[in-house]
């Protein structure tokens, strides 16, 4: 068995689901939802969307985690998570939750119309359609990616999942 080339594994940038930078995290939050990838006969849901500047080029990811860190309230920004379990680390009255869910909503309605280029993360990495698939490991290893872009002539033309490498080395492994 031929070791496989980010060509052979990657997704078309077409197939792929983005947002262009300016969308607002309520679209992002959308289209995340709405998407789903088929990948060789197999349903697939993606855990990121693209995120394209006005001439399509690809400026950034941004992960379902990264819209909820957006929407978070903030007080809660830009605070070390120890800190975050602290206020977080007591018994809740659930009537207290019932309470205050409305000016929750109002909060999450609100903060949804941030841009997703406010906490989309920059490309870091990326691999050429003929590189192998122990490069693409490497990368994704020792960047911590789940997702790396191909570029071929200095355009996206798809991206590599982790999901998909990892697949590709089940088979291997037999």
């Amino acid at each position: 068995m031929d070791t496989k080339t980010a060509r052979d594994l990657m997704i078309p940038i077409e197939k792929y689901p983005h947002v262009c930078e300016t969308c607002t995290l309520r679209q992002a939050v959308i289209e995340i939802e709405n998407a789903s990838l088929s990948v060789k006969g197999r349903k697939s849901l993606p855990r990121v969307l693209l995120v394209l500047d006005d001439n399509q080029q690809l400026v950034g990811v941004v992960r379902r985690r990264d819209i909820l860190r957006g929407l978070e309230p903030r007080f809660l920004q830009n605070v070390p998570s120890s800190y975050q379990k602290k206020l977080f680390d007591m018994e809740v009255d659930p009537n207290l939750v019932e309470i205050s869910f409305g000016q929750d909503e109002k909060m999450f309605k609100e903060r949804a119309e941030k841009p997703v280029s406010k906490v989309m993360l920059p490309i870091v990495a990326a691999v050429n359609p003929d590189d192998h698939l122990a490069k693409i490991i490497y990368l994704m290893v020792s960047k911590n990616l789940a997702l790396l872009p191909v570029i071929d002539n200095n355009k996206v033309i798809g991206v590599v999942r982790s999901v998909g490498v990892f697949q590709e080395v089940a088979k291997l492994l037999g």
